[in-house]
């Protein structure tokens, strides 16, 4: 489908409709339209870079918007994509009116005055390099958690996202859920006393990690763009090992257990505890041979003290470890849940939840019992796409946007890092203000990456 080129950009129609509704203001649309009609100049103009598994409940999670273009590497997620979006509501409009791509820079480059806003749901090692190139372009951005690949990346993305003034958001579900905005409201209302102690637990890895790379040579599928998936990173021929699911656990596309949950699971108490930069950080592990990650690990961050908060030790477990059970936690009581969790350790009390912030409850269940709630203070969410959707438009700011989402990415990424550097059995100081290792310069080669000749960021 053709779309005619206009004078006015769609992102300079959204940005001058969000500062003057006087414009809207003479006839209502909702009038114009009915109940809930939102009118197709009033819609985003979204593209979508990633198209199958997250990438199709991100895409179905802007719907609401004006899918403009849509891209993946492989040609078969576009058909699956297509297959399954047309078994739903208008769906088949949606597919038929959105511009196709495998390549996101072609994209970019043919429609930059017609695009408002980016999605960006493909391997971790792309995230930063697609992001950029829309901020750069004046695009709103959504990107899948972990935000970036590297320390680095998460600072440049922030800062850039900071300077073009875009709306921003990363996709860590939980940030908008109840849960999350419970766990804040106890915690600042004292509910468990000053927090010293917090402990983080996944189930994760579920893909394959501690392995080497395949010695043999497998034919890549036809319908892949193999030079756009590996994109940044060193070049390697195609194979099943790492590409459409299991390159999570590959340090040159993934950030493991701990990049890939932590976004879940250790952003409540990051965002409850106000914790920002860690001073240190020291990691234990079984072996790393570093081409894939660790089969488990145990993380332990310290955080200094914040305002009237105390300093905090923060531990994370993934790959089987766990911390110990509570004595005052009931006998047949499951620690977090089936994915994992949280326990916080206050002065007056404890309180545990599971993953994504889910079913918060100060322990044991007796106390919970006797707690009186503190009023509903946060304003809640509409949901993590539609926060973002609202805010392009000019509505409230976001709740993950780059500034929060970035210095969590780099807490972290910074784990990862000392589970490089656990060999050296010393605790990593960090001066995060500098995005510094200060006690072992060796430390901060890897706060980024070698970038493959062509692509930068």
């Amino acid at each position: 489908m053709k779309i005619q080129k206009k004078n006015i950009s769609r992102r300079d129609f959204i940005t001058r409709a969000a500062i003057s509704t006087a414009v809207f203001s003479i006839v209502p649309r909702h009038v114009l339209g009915g109940p809930g009609f939102i009118a197709p100049s009033d819609k985003l103009n979204i593209a979508c870079v990633g198209a199958w598994g997250k990438g199709r409940s991100d895409i179905m999670g802007v719907s609401s918007e004006n899918i403009f273009a849509i891209c993946d590497i492989d040609l078969a997620h576009l058909q699956r994509f297509k297959n399954s979006v047309q078994k739903e509501e208008g769906g088949e409009e949606l597919w038929d009116k959105a511009l196709k791509y495998q390549d996101f820079r072609k994209m970019l480059d043919e429609n930059k005055d017609s695009i408002d806003a980016v999605t960006v749901t493909v391997p971790d090692h792309s995230h930063a390099i697609i992001a950029l190139s829309a901020i750069q372009l004046g695009k709103h951005v959504f990107v899948q958690k972990p935000l970036t690949h590297t320390i680095y990346e998460a600072r440049k993305l922030t800062e850039a996202a900071r300077e073009a003034k875009v709306v921003t958001q990363m996709g860590n579900q939980g940030h908008a859920g109840e849960g999350g905005r419970l766990i804040n409201e106890w915690i600042w209302d004292g509910a468990i006393g000053p927090v010293r102690e917090v402990h983080c637990w996944t189930n994760r890895p579920i893909w394959p990690q501690g392995i080497r790379s395949p010695k043999e040579v497998i034919s890549k599928p036809p319908t892949i763009n193999w030079d756009v998936w590996i994109g940044p990173a060193p070049y390697r021929a195609y194979h099943p090992a790492y590409a459409p699911f299991r390159w999570r656990g590959w340090c040159d596309f993934g950030v493991g257990a701990l990049g890939d949950m932590a976004a879940h699971i250790m952003d409540h108490p990051y965002w409850a505890l106000k914790l920002g930069y860690p001073t240190s950080v020291i990691a234990e592990s079984s072996e790393f041979n570093g081409e894939t990650y660790p089969v488990s690990c145990k993380v332990t961050y310290q955080f200094p003290a914040r305002g009237d908060m105390p300093p905090v030790e923060l531990t994370w477990y993934d790959g089987g470890r766990m911390p110990d059970r509570p004595e005052d936690l009931e006998p047949g009581r499951k620690m977090g849940d089936g994915d994992g969790g949280v326990l916080m350790i206050g002065d007056k009390g404890k309180l545990m939840h599971g993953t994504y912030g889910r079913n918060p409850r100060i322990i044991p269940e007796t106390k919970m019992r006797e707690y009186t709630r503190p009023p509903k203070t946060i304003p809640r969410s509409p949901g993590i796409h539609q926060e973002w959707v609202e805010a392009c438009k000019g509505g409230p700011p976001t709740t993950s946007h780059f500034d929060y989402s970035g210095p969590l990415t780099e807490t972290m990424l910074l784990g990862n890092l000392a589970i490089r550097m656990a060999h050296k059995n010393t605790a990593l100081e960090w001066d995060g203000e500098k995005m510094e290792v200060t006690n072992m310069p060796e430390a901060n080669e890897f706060l980024t990456k070698r970038y493959r000749y062509g692509w930068k960021v």
